[in-house]
C-alpha cells in the first residue's frame, strides 16, 4: 500500500507547475514535490529528482469569461507558445523534514500584430518575439504534521519557500514596425523569464487512503510577492501613452499567484491514474504590498487527468489539464481608467485549451 501510494504521489505532486495558460502570467510553482518518499521506508532512498516538461499554446482571447471569437476570425489574436523544463531536487533530512530546490528553464515565443505592424496591417504585420533562459529559482522546506511512518492512512504536509528573482524580468527582443524599422524593447510580461520580485510561498499537501486501490489528494500553493512593480516598461521600446501613465500600467507589476487542486487516485500494480480539478489564479490584489502596475489577472479552472507508471525507482508520468472555465478579471489599472472615464474598461487575455505535462521522477 505504501509503495502504491508513493507511485501516485510522486507523479502527481512532482509535476505541480503553475500552468500559465497564456497571457495570464502564472509562473511555475517550482515542482512542489510533496516528500512522499518518506512513505517507502524500505527503499533506503533519501533523494528525489524530478524533470518536468510543460508545453502549451494560447490563442483564445477572453474578457471576463466571454470568449472574443472575433479575434481569431479577424486574425488579430495573440499566439503564445510556452515551454518550461523544471529541474527539481529534493532531499529527505529525516522522516519529518524535506528540503528542495527547483530550477526552471524557459523557452517562449509570442506572435502578434498589435506589437509590431499593427492590427490593421494584415497578415504581413504579424511577427514574433522570443525569450529563453533560467527562470526564478525557488527553495522550499517541508514538514509532515504527523509521523509518516505511523500515519499511513492520511497525513498533511506543510511547506514554506522563498523564490529568488533569478529570471531575467527585463528580457528584450526586436519589435518589427515595418520593412525598415525595428525597435528593441522588453518583451510582453507573459513571456518574461521572471517577475523581478523576491517571493514567499506557502504549501499544504494532504492525502487520504480510502482502500488499497483508491485514495484522495489535495494541494494548495500560494506565492506572495511583496514588491508592487519591477520598473520594466510595457511600451515595448516606445514611449508609454498618457493613459498608461495615468492608470499605472506603464510599468509591469509583480503579482501574487495561487493554485489549488484536489481529486482521487486509482492504483494497480505499477500503474496509477488520477482525475481531479485544478484552479490556478493570478489575483487582482496582492496579500502584501500594492497591486498597481500592468498585470493580466485571471484564473483557469481545469479538469486534470493523469497517468503514472513506475519501474523500480523511476516513475514516468503524463498529465493534461483541460480548461473548463477561463476568466480574465478586471485589473487595478482597468478599474482606475473606469473611474476616471466613467466607461467600463476591462482588458483581455489569451488562454490555452489545455496544457501538456510529461516527466520523470527518480529516487536515489
Amino acid at each position: 500500500m505504501k509503495k502504491l501510494f508513493l507511485i501516485v504521489l510522486i507523479g502527481i505532486l512532482g509535476h505541480q507547475n503553475g500552468h500559465a495558460q497564456g497571457c495570464v502570467a502564472i509562473r511555475s510553482t517550482g515542482g512542489a514535490i510533496c516528500s512522499m518518499s518518506h512513505m517507502d521506508s524500505s527503499s533506503g532512498k533519501s533523494w528525489l529528482f524530478n524533470l518536468n516538461n510543460r508545453y502549451y499554446k494560447s490563442y483564445k482571447h477572453f474578457i471576463g469569461t466571454e470568449e472574443q471569437k472575433q479575434r481569431e476570425e479577424n486574425g488579430t489574436n495573440v499566439i503564445n507558445h510556452s515551454y518550461t523544463m523544471d529541474l527539481y531536487l529534493a532531499k529527505n533530512l529525516n522522516r519529518f523534514w524535506t528540503v528542495a530546490i527547483d530550477v526552471p528553464i524557459l523557452a517562449n515565443g509570442r506572435s502578434s500584430l498589435y506589437e509590431h505592424g499593427g492590427n490593421a496591417g494584415g497578415p504581413d504585420a504579424r511577427h514574433s518575439t522570443h525569450s529563453f533562459g533560467v527562470g526564478d529559482i525557488r527553495f522550499a522546506v517541508y514538514k509532515w504534521l504527523m509521523d509518516p511512518y505511523l500515519h499511513t492512512k492520511w497525513n498533511v504536509q506543510t511547506g514554506l519557500g522563498i523564490k529568488f528573482p533569478t529570471g531575467d524580468y527585463k528580457y528584450q527582443d526586436y519589435f518589427i514596425k515595418n520593412d525598415s524599422t525595428k525597435v528593441l524593447g522588453p518583451v510582453d510580461q507573459s513571456i518574461q523569464l521572471g517577475d523581478g520580485g523576491t517571493g514567499f510561498s506557502l504549501e499544504v499537501n494532504a492525502f487520504y487512503n480510502i482502500t488499497k486501490m483508491w485514495s484522495l489528494y489535495g494541494n494548495f500553493y500560494y506565492l506572495a510577492n511583496p514588491r508592487e512593480q519591477n520598473g520594466v516598461s510595457t511600451a515595448r521600446g516606445g514611449t508609454p501613452s498618457a493613459g498608461a501613465k495615468a492608470n499605472g500600467s506603464d510599468v509591469m507589476s509583480v503579482p501574487d499567484q495561487y493554485m489549488w487542486r484536489a481529486g482521487f487516485n486509482f492504483s494497480a500494480n505499477n500503474f496509477s491514474a488520477s482525475l481531479g480539478v485544478r484552479d490556478e489564479c493570478l489575483p487582482v490584489h496582492d496579500l502584501i504590498g500594492g497591486s498597481n502596475g500592468f498585470r493580466r489577472p485571471g484564473y483557469v479552472i481545469s479538469v486534470e487527468p493523469g497517468v503514472n507508471y513506475r519501474l523500480n525507482t523511476v516513475n514516468l508520468y503524463a498529465y493534461v489539464p483541460v480548461a473548463l472555465v477561463r476568466n480574465r478579471t478586471q485589473s487595478v489599472p482597468d478599474k482606475i481608467s473606469s473611474d476616471k472615464t466613467g466607461v467600463n474598461v476591462h482588458g483581455d487575455a489569451a488562454f490555452a485549451d489545455y496544457v501538456v505535462n510529461v516527466g520523470v521522477s527518480v529516487r536515489f
